[in-house]
């Protein structure tokens, strides 16, 4: 499955870095695969709450992206995540769904489940829409 719209051309970076595979995706739901590695877990051996936050907030600022398409830019100003269940490997996958879309400002859940399908952590990111007429040249 490819995903329809690429909000981000090269996403390259941190975001290479965490192994996000994006198998689904546009302005109503986003999905991203990855596999658990040992440099994503913290010292007890589980994976560090920094990668679910990161992994959260990626997949809802690509569905804000993909949503608010060529009007402008969006950025996250909040992103408040749980954590349900400690993970030590295997593939976890990370699903976003807008709970709200305005002029100024978007609402996306994302939920991150096991292979089993069990929730293994979930969050709620608030994004602001920047419009492309007020970014003044900024990146």
């Amino acid at each position: 499955m490819t995903v329809e719209t690429t909000p981000y051309p090269d996403p390259g970076g941190y975001v290479a870095w965490l192994g996000l595979e994006f198998v689904e995706g546009g302005a109503d739901r986003m999905v991203a695969r990855w596999e658990v590695r040992p440099d994503h877990l913290q010292p007890y051996g589980i994976v560090h709450g920094g990668v679910h936050c990161s992994v959260i907030e990626t997949v809802a600022s690509y569905g804000a992206a993909a949503w608010y398409g060529d009007r402008g830019k969006v950025v996250g100003v909040s992103n408040q995540t749980d954590f349900l269940r400690a993970v030590t490997s295997g593939t976890l996958t990370a699903t976003g769904t807008p709970l709200h879309r305005g002029r100024l400002q978007q609402l996306w859940l994302v939920e991150i489940r096991d292979a089993g399908g069990r929730l293994v952590a979930r969050g709620q990111v608030r994004l602001q829409n920047l419009a492309a007429d007020h970014l003044d040249g900024a990146p």
